[in-house]
Formats: structure tokens, C-alpha cells, sequence
């Protein structure tokens, strides 16, 4: 594992959190970095770092990350993705919104209104050391990593998303996780 690189994301994770807090802004970490959270210590090295954030906090999240240095990077349309860099590393917030009856929702793009997992925001507060940030279900991280081969043809499962799967069901098979504070909240 690059220790260096991994040092430098969990401090930019880190930061990120502060913003969000400071902003009164729910960001919630998905894909390796949430079970990473979950698990309570990096497993592997992660190319970028994914979040959810709801749509409407984007104005005010991108102002603040950009006062503080991030730089906006292109990527997928702007209402359904916004992605950030900063010493090298991605950030990628992946935008919310809810439907009628309250459930996450893609904000924008080609897939808006589709339906995330269910519970999918109700996940705990994940720790690595001193930091500790709000993830994604388990099962829900689960449930995307099966199933984004089906939801986006063409894209095939990857090696690293099997072995995530095996990770988070070990540790949910063998009870969980240690201890974590739970957080539910939907987008509005």
C-alpha cells in the first residue's frame, strides 16, 4: 500500500469533513474509502475518494472547497457529479436529491430520479484514527458494487469490487464493524 498516498487522502478526507461540518453540509463517503471507514483501517490503496452530497448543498460546497484550494476538475455532468482536486488526489460528490416520498434519488444526468439503495444514508460514523466520517450502509455499498455491472452496461465488475464485497460481509457476517454511531438522514 502507498503510505504516503494514503496518508495524504485520509488527511484530505479529513478536511473535506471539516467544510461540510463547518457549512452544515451531510456528506456521506461512498465506495472504498466508506467500507475503509467502516472497517476502521485502509485495505487498500484507493484511486479517488467518493462522496454523496445533496444537491442542494453544491453552491455552498464548491465555494468553500474552492477558497480552500481545491481545484474543479471536468467529469460527468455538473447536476449529477461534481469532482475536485487537490495534490494530486479526486475528490468525487456524487449529487442527491429525493423523490416524493423522501428516497435518495440521482440528482442529474442521464440517470436522474433512479433510486439509490434502500437505507443507503443511514449508515454509521466511520473512524480511521482521529478521523471519523459518515458512510454509507454497508449493505447498500454492497448492493451498488453487485449491481453497478447491471445499472451501467458495459461496465464490468472489477477485481477490487469483489474483494470489497467479501470484506463487508465478513465483518457484517461476524458482527459488524466495532461499535459505531448510527446516523440516518434522507435528502432534501
Amino acid at each position: 500500500m502507498d503510505k504516503e498516498r494514503t496518508e495524504r487522502q485520509l488527511r484530505l478526507i479529513a478536511e473535506t469533513t471539516r467544510i461540510a461540518d463547518a457549512l452544515g453540509v451531510d456528506l456521506w463517503l461512498r465506495g472504498g474509502w466508506a467500507m475503509d471507514f467502516f472497517l476502521g483501517s485502509p485495505t487498500r490503496d484507493h484511486m479517488d475518494i467518493d462522496w454523496f452530497a445533496r444537491k442542494r448543498d453544491a453552491g455552498p460546497l464548491t465555494r468553500e472547497l474552492l477558497r480552500s484550494g481545491w481545484t474543479r476538475l471536468s467529469g460527468p455532468p455538473a447536476e449529477q457529479q461534481l469532482d475536485f482536486g487537490k495534490h494530486g488526489e479526486e475528490s468525487s460528490f456524487a449529487l442527491l436529491d429525493a423523490d416524493r416520498s423522501g428516497h435518495p434519488v440521482v440528482a442529474g444526468g442521464p440517470w436522474a430520479g433512479e433510486r439509490w439503495p434502500d437505507g443507503m444514508l443511514d449508515g454509521p460514523v466511520g473512524r480511521i484514527g482521529t478521523t471519523a466520517c459518515p458512510v454509507i450502509s454497508p449493505a447498500a455499498q454492497i448492493e451498488i458494487k453487485r449491481m453497478t455491472p447491471v445499472w451501467i452496461p458495459g461496465r464490468p465488475r472489477r477485481a477490487k469490487d469483489t474483494a470489497d464485497i467479501v470484506l463487508l460481509e465478513t465483518a457484517l457476517s461476524s458482527g459488524g464493524a466495532p461499535d459505531r454511531e448510527t446516523r440516518g438522514a434522507t435528502p432534501q
